[in-house]
């Protein structure tokens, strides 16, 4: 007997998401030291001494069950954006209330839209729940809204939209993503997907739309500009009622108590939010300016990294620069198998980066 037969059909034709390759793992593999991870599109300044000291806090209660409906910091995230409590769910990451979202509303009958290129979590909560994918064909690597717009059915459920876009770094300006949001049907909810958001210049706050789209449904993380990667704790700002239904299936206890009092002081942090956005545009400069050096061409990017066209398999390339001790992310799984992606690091990380592609092409 295979338990593949006992599985369901949309399951077992899932491929797991794979993560970046962690340091320890290419440790062990290579016995390779002092390496450079530019992988997960991590922060890397590291945590905040605020941050630490209330990790260090919450830490004498680890016998205690972390408070299920995380009152202080729904109540921090309410009063920086000026909503009600009963507008968010809390996620372990936001790739948690993603999959709340697919699960709440989609059925084996119905359809899913995203772009081209867009966030492999997409397809996989997609999938997980037995529904159509229907993939929009990107437009310079990001997303077609009038493509996606003509796509729009009446077994549509729910719109993916990363905002800025991973893998490709791609962003939407404000006017023309308004304008696709107002006319999509009531009963089709878009998620508008803002895990970094925070290192862009916004012309207009997408938050303040939800009180005038109420199928609108934004989703943010403290994985990336806030440096809580490791910690797992994101969130998503919906209407009450989309608020509840998700907090229904939520699973008791999703965000840890350490968790929990991080963010709550990370979200007051805004000198940590400029230090971080700082270096990220820094590092952006000094690593175009090495990859045009090179005579290499990329994406122009609004996030945390960047997507290098290298002009070879870039699985193979991976494997080469692993062996220098650096890592990065090749993106054939996302259909661009001669890009990899690189995170902006420090200045020594990237110029690391940097000499060994050059010696490695």
């Amino acid at each position: 007997m295979s338990f593949c037969d006992l599985a369901l059909d949309c399951v077992t034709r899932l491929h797991p998401y794979v993560p970046g390759k962690p340091i320890e793992e290419l440790e062990r593999e290579l016995g390779i030291t002092d390496i450079v991870k530019l992988a997960s599109n991590e922060n890397p300044l590291g945590p905040s001494e605020k941050v630490l000291a209330a990790i260090a806090q919450a830490s004498k209660e680890l016998t205690r069950y972390p408070d299920g409906n995380g009152f202080a910091l729904k109540a921090a995230i309410a009063t920086q954006y000026q909503l009600n409590v009963d507008q968010i769910t809390l996620g372990n990451g936001s790739n948690d209330v993603l999959e709340l979202l697919a699960r709440a509303f989609v059925s084996p009958e119905d359809e899913v839209i995203f772009s081209q290129y867009a966030f492999a979590v997409y397809p996989i909560v997609t999938q997980a729940v037995g529904a159509k994918a229907v993939i929009a064909p990107a437009r310079d690597y990001g997303h077609d809204l009038q493509a996606m717009s003509r796509l729009i059915s009446n077994k549509t459920k729910l719109i993916f939209i990363a905002n800025p876009n991973n893998p490709t770094g791609t962003f939407l300006e404000a006017g023309g993503l308004e304008s696709f949001i107002s006319q999509v049907p009531e009963t089709t909810i878009i998620v508008l997907d803002e895990a970094y958001v925070e290192y862009g210049d916004r012309d207009v706050n997408s938050i303040d739309w939800l009180a005038k789209y109420p199928n609108l449904v934004i989703t943010r993380t403290f994985s990336k500009a806030y440096g809580l990667a490791g910690l797992r704790i994101g969130y998503a700002l919906s209407n009450p009622e989309i608020a509840d239904l998700l907090n229904r299936i939520r699973q008791p206890f999703n965000g840890n108590s350490l968790a929990l009092a991080a963010a709550v002081v990370a979200l007051g942090d805004d000198q940590y939010i400029a230090d971080t956005k700082e270096i990220n545009n820094k590092g952006m400069v000094q690593v175009i300016a090495g990859i045009e050096k090179l005579g290499l061409s990329y994406i122009p990017s609004k996030a945390n990294f960047l997507t290098i066209d290298i002009g070879r398999n870039c699985d193979e390339v991976f494997d080469l620069l692993l062996r220098k001790g650096v890592i990065i992310r090749p993106v054939a799984n996302y259909g661009l198998p001669n890009h990899i992606r690189v995170s902006i690091g420090l200045e020594s990380e990237n110029q690391r980066f940097l000499a060994a592609l050059e010696q490695v092409l």
